[in-house]
């Protein structure tokens, strides 16, 4: 990347153009991680939670950077020997996104790119766009929580939403390994801080909207009017060749909100008659659902291996994006049946005891409702269900969902998940307070609060430990350990089995 460039699309003062002007270096690495610095950088200062990049300007440049942004509105003291190698700027987060954009070779406007935002579903929705697309030989890629997916590889990832630069370089290397599209997880708080600037979505997807993530966003407004960006930045004009599209739930108040808030063509979806995508004649069991699809009026017949009502939404959110990308209906339909679920998400645990174990991520007050109101549908016998709140998260939602569980499961069991630097039992405290104590059981450990669960079901019982999901880890203060639902659950079968044989 030249000097040039940079002048060219970061806006800033006259002097720092001319400081560029006078600089021959080539930027052979972008990034606002100071560990990631070398020779030829590049630096984004970015000021996170947890610590402020301007704070690192004479480390960075000592690692070899020739290049710093910084924010204009940052009180740090820079150092005055690299004073020509600083230019300001008003937003870095937004400069780090045009940098990469440029660095990469703008990778988004050469793939598909479908955004999923919504409180839930997001997951889910991104893995069936992608498996729908790829099996029509469109290959695509996943940006999401769980990881990131190109081809049959999975990495590692740490934010739903990656920063702009390693968005860019993921997409960047979407497009080297021939994806041709990439479904994309888009979290609010991405949204608000601008991770995505510059990403050329064609496909704008809203699953729903209900309370999360307001110790960031701190009220409801707040957070849906960061989940609006996703559709108000699709743009305001209409290219033949770049047609854009916002694919909507309508049977959510919020996404009628949307509506008029995107000059993009609209695709809506629901159970409602007025919506383009629907569902009908839904029919949920034990093993699967099926319902007629009507798109445009037109029906066909589904059969999906997915449980949950709510996954009949997700299945909607789907085919009404991959219609928005030009498959035809009998492509979508097609596929539907295999359909794959996702780890952590109403995943059945196998075994022979005659107990329904589920692991499922529900960790809002309407996931919750969601999952047990569809358990209770096809629940012999009781259903247990064993569920805790994070720490250093939104307070306000714990009481919310101690009052799902103790209102839709016959044996609600609270127990730790995630708790970080708070104390576990203050977070269960908030969660039961205000509850009979004959109404539920309280253990504070996990793991306990899982085999207590298993050891008083019976044949017929249902089992649900929700929260953690597809999630390998516990945190408790500081500590990342390994912890598995899934694996908790089967050592469990696996005692009981052994002790019977």
């Amino acid at each position: 990347m030249k000097m040039k460039q940079i002048a060219d699309i970061l806006q800033i003062s006259p002097a720092d153009k001319l400081k560029l002007s006078a600089l021959t270096d080539r930027i052979h690495n972008l990034t606002a991680n100071t560990k990631e610095v070398t020779t030829g950088t590049c630096f984004v200062a970015i000021k996170g939670a947890n610590f402020d990049g301007h704070t690192a300007i004479k480390e960075v440049f000592e690692n070899g950077a020739v290049l710093a942004v910084v924010d204009s509105a940052s009180t740090v003291t820079l150092p005055t020997e690299y004073t020509d190698r600083i230019i300001a700027v008003h937003n870095t987060h937004k400069s780090l996104a045009q940098l990469a954009t440029i660095f990469y070779h703008n990778p988004s406007a050469d793939l598909s790119m479908i955004g999923v935002t919504g409180t839930n579903g997001k997951t889910t929705v991104t893995h069936l766009i992608s498996e729908i697309m790829s099996d029509n030989n469109q290959p695509t890629g996943i940006i999401g929580t769980m990881y990131n997916k190109i081809g049959d590889t999975k990495i590692s990832t740490i934010n739903t939403t990656p920063d702009a630069n390693t968005l860019n370089q993921t997409l960047n290397e979407m497009r080297n390994q021939n994806m041709t599209g990439c479904a994309m997880e888009v979290s609010s708080i991405a949204l608000d801080q601008g991770r995505t600037y510059g990403v050329d979505f064609n496909v704008a997807v809203f699953t729903n909207f209900t309370e999360d993530h307001l110790l960031y966003h701190k009220t409801m407004e707040n957070y849906f009017a960061a989940k609006a960006l996703l559709f108000s930045q699709l743009g305001n004009g209409y290219d033949v060749n770049n047609i854009k599209t916002a694919v909507i739930n309508t049977d959510d108040s919020y996404g009628n909100r949307l509506i008029g808030m995107t000059s993009a063509n609209i695709i809506t979806y629901g159970l409602n008659e007025s919506a383009i995508v629907r569902a009908k004649e839904i029919n949920i069991s034990s093993n699967g659902t099926s319902f007629v699809l009507s798109i445009y009026g037109e029906e066909y017949n589904v059969n999906t291996p997915l449980m949950e009502m709510f996954n009949v939404y997700n299945t909607l959110a789907a085919v009404a994006a991959c219609f928005a990308m030009n498959l035809a209906p009998e492509q979508i339909v097609n596929k539907l049946s295999t359909l794959h679920g996702v780890e952590g998400r109403f995943q059945l645990v196998p075994n022979d005891s005659g107990i329904t174990a589920i692991v499922d991520y529900a960790h809002t007050p309407d996931g919750l409702k969601n999952v047990l109101a569809t358990i209770n549908d096809f629940a012999e016998k009781r259903v247990f269900c064993v569920i805790g709140c994070g720490g250093d998260r939104d307070r306000q939602k714990r009481p919310l969902m101690a009052d799902v569980a103790a209102q839709l499961a016959t044996n609600a069991i609270f127990t730790s998940d995630n708790p970080r630097t708070k104390d576990p039992d203050a977070i269960l405290d908030d969660m039961t307070n205000h509850l009979p104590m004959k109404s539920f059981t309280r253990i504070t450990d996990r793991t306990e609060a899982i085999n207590y669960a298993l050891s008083h079901a019976l044949p017929g019982d249902v089992v649900l430990i929700a929260g953690k999901g597809h999630e390998k880890y516990q945190i408790i203060g500081t500590t990342k350990s390994y912890f598995s639902d899934f694996d908790v659950i089967n050592a469990n079968f696996t005692r009981k089995m052994s002790l019977l044989s």
